[in-house]
């Protein structure tokens, strides 16, 4: 059969440096770090005291309160960032037929405030004092599949509609599923992305335990530092990012506006480690080649690589090992850059907003730098452009994002300017 064309025609963003698409594509290009010392709990004594939090927003602005109170944050990040990409994409709701539209959603914990909240009071009471009375909308809050479930009930979409898990890698997941249903003729348009609310304090002190956070507790802003030699692990984040993905006979009947268009996914195991990376980087290798041979798009034509680039020692080493095999001497002409250096990590939203900054390099044709790079670690490859510091100006036709998830996730999204 002949695939269908699929292209990007809504964004919707709300990360930690910006709560609409425009902002955060802003303080990308500035360079701007959306780190600094948390506000949601008393961290006196936890080993990280910082995170990137969301800023300036109201959720009772955009949700109504009784809702609000029927969901978890992760899942009210994702009303708001899907609000802007279904207004973005100009999508008249009385004419498009509902029953041809999806989503297909990405989080990577889901409901962890909810389930720490749930926990805490009934265990606050002595074994013989405890009564089993919980929320009735406790589990309904917490299951990652809500989201998805939310989304489509708002809008009336009866289309495909689930969520992918795969930790980090789950809205790159969600995204190459949902190019996947739409090239196969199974839907006209998804709405896919991700969304995060892990900045609780079972998520903070969890990842703690597992020593993968940064404790540069006396600058939080230069904390998240990816490729520099004093990286000390990624910095937690939170959000959402949202994409309208559209078959292109269909966009273009309705006269949409085309962002990019996505020609490539690719999915792959590490099969090696619950946590760490493969020591040879195989499963970020055999993605990126998937995604590329899934196009027939030749690896000269990639201008932009938005890397997973975490600020671990281990996860940036080996991720750069992946591309060097896979790009060869092509790699000395690419940009390389980690926008996970001003956001921090989302977690399974990372692959939404990533995409969208990926998208945007390509709209503006601009690369967004890595940025908190001090001291260059000899390890690493010196004649690769890592985009340090400042955004640099280029033309960008062809541009790849990366994600990589506890338990060997991989997966990797090709986007590529639209051109009729």
């Amino acid at each position: 059969m002949t695939l269908k064309r699929v292209v990007v025609t809504g964004l919707g963003a709300l990360t930690p440096i910006g709560n609409t698409v425009k902002a955060y594509w802003d303080a990308l290009e500035a360079g701007q770090s959306g780190c600094a010392p948390i506000t949601k709990f008393d961290t006196s004594r936890f080993k990280t005291k910082f995170a990137c939090e969301l800023k300036g927003i109201r959720m009772e602005d955009f949700i109504d309160r009784k809702e609000l109170r029927r969901m978890d944050a992760f899942c009210h990040y994702a009303l708001v960032a899907v609000d802007e990409a279904v207004k973005d994409s100009g999508m008249d709701l009385k004419s498009v037929n509902l029953d041809r539209i999806g989503v297909i959603w990405g989080s990577g914990i889901g409901g962890i405030f909810t389930f720490q909240e749930e926990m805490c009071e009934y265990y606050s009471k002595s074994k013989e004092e405890r009564v089993p009375r919980f929320n009735p909308f406790f589990i309904p809050k917490m299951i990652i599949d809500i989201c998805p479930g939310h989304i489509s009930i708002k809008y009336g979409f009866r289309g495909p509609n689930f969520s992918a898990v795969s930790a980090c890698a789950s809205s790159t997941n969600a995204m190459v599923d949902a190019f996947n249903y739409i090239r196969l003729g199974k839907a006209n348009m998804i709405v896919t992305g991700g969304s995060e609310a892990s900045i609780t304090e079972a998520g903070i002190g969890g990842f703690n335990a597992l020593k993968a956070l940064s404790e540069r507790n006396d600058s939080p802003e230069t904390a998240s530092r990816p490729f520099d030699k004093d990286r000390d692990g990624f910095v937690m984040g939170e959000g959402a990012g949202a994409l309208i993905f559209e078959e292109l006979e269909h966009a273009k009947a309705r006269g949409a506006k085309i962002y990019a268009e996505i020609i490539g996914g690719g999915a792959t195991g590490d099969a090696y480690h619950m946590t760490a990376p493969h020591p040879e980087g195989l499963g970020a290798k055999n993605v990126m080649l998937e995604a590329l041979k899934d196009c027939n798009t030749p690896l000269t034509d990639v201008d932009y690589i938005n890397v997973h680039g975490t600020s671990t020692p281990l996860g940036d080493e080996r991720e750069i090992t992946a591309i060097k095999e896979v790009f060869g001497e092509h790699v000395y002409k690419v940009n390389i850059s980690s926008t996970k250096s001003m956001t921090g990590h989302l977690l399974g939203a990372a692959g939404a907003v990533e995409a969208i900054a990926s998208i945007m390099a390509l709209e503006r044709q601009v690369i967004p730098p890595t940025i908190n790079h001090f001291t260059f670690d000899p390890d690493f490859d010196p004649n690769i452009n890592y985009t340090f510091n400042k955004a640099q100006k280029r033309s960008v036709e062809v541009v790849l994002s990366n994600t990589f998830g506890f338990g060997g996730h991989n997966a990797t999204v090709l986007m590529r300017k639209y051109k009729g």
